[in-house]
């Protein structure tokens, strides 16, 4: 894990979550805005993605591989003795999603960006029957994962720093699949449980990878005294890295800083 303080006094921690296939690299310009808004900020590579050297890439054995390494993040940011948000993009919504379910949070707020809870795309009927076999015999087994860095977003800036990204990650394994896909059903299945926090969700109204009716319709069940959807009309599914993502941003802070006067702190 990393971390980046705020520039000056530091009004609250922001711990973030990165997607499938991705790595903390690609958030330096969100990590950035939030330093200077006055924000600490702590990221770290989910196993098997990115930098980090303790599962294979694109494999993992449990999702609660990615649960677990996100509270030790979470408990970093505790020490710094300020409110914390959590943020999650894509998988990482998911991933904060399921921690809201199993665990209880110390936290003041909760933003997911376009959160993975169903697929645009979904395997055949043949291959995802195909998978429940394979995850027994061969789990490990790597394959193309259908996605591309053009599917996210339509910022020519970012792909162009994409085409050379040797971390950025095409196959995953048989297994990574049949994690992530009990994950989203367990998102649904176990929502009356997801923790009380204020929530705000934001996604992309053109998302080619995350079915964006799966997200409203989680966001419409799920029992939040005080939660706030955002759609944005064209967007794709990398919100935080369009070329109108300081607006974004800018949405994003607003719920904090409103969520930090509600809690009394100053702003």
């Amino acid at each position: 894990m990393w971390k980046w303080e705020a520039e000056g006094e530091a009004k609250a921690v922001i711990v973030m979550v990165h997607g499938a296939m991705e790595h903390h690299r690609r958030y330096s310009w969100l990590i950035e805005m939030w330093r200077l808004a006055g924000f600490h900020v702590i990221m770290g590579d989910l196993p098997g993605q990115g930098m980090t050297t303790r599962s294979r890439r694109g494999h993992i054995d449990s999702f609660n591989e990615y649960t677990s390494e996100v509270k030790d993040w979470l408990q970093a940011a505790y020490r710094y003795e300020l409110p914390v948000f959590l943020l999650g993009h894509s998988m990482g919504g998911l991933i904060a999603i399921r921690l809201l379910q199993v665990e209880k949070l110390n936290i003041a707020g909760v933003i997911l960006s376009s959160p993975c809870l169903g697929l645009v795309h979904s395997p055949s009927k043949f291959i995802d029957m195909l998978s429940y076999g394979l995850n027994v015999v061969f789990p490990s087994l790597r394959m193309n994962s259908g996605l591309t860095v053009q599917m996210g977003t339509r910022n020519e800036e970012v792909l162009k720093v994409d085409a050379d990204d040797s971390l950025y990650i095409t196959k995953v394994s048989v297994r990574w699949y049949r994690e992530l896909a009990d994950a989203m059903k367990e998102a649904f299945y176990y929502i009356e449980k997801t923790q009380d926090i204020p929530m705000l969700v934001m996604q992309g109204g053109d998302d080619i990878i995350v079915n964006k009716g799966a997200v409203r319709e989680w966001f419409n069940h799920v029992p939040s005294s005080e939660k706030r959807i955002k759609e944005w009309p064209k967007y794709y599914h990398e919100i935080f890295n369009e070329p109108e993502r300081e607006d974004v941003f800018d949405y994003a802070k607003d719920f904090v800083n409103s969520q930090l006067k509600a809690i009394g702190y100053i702003v």
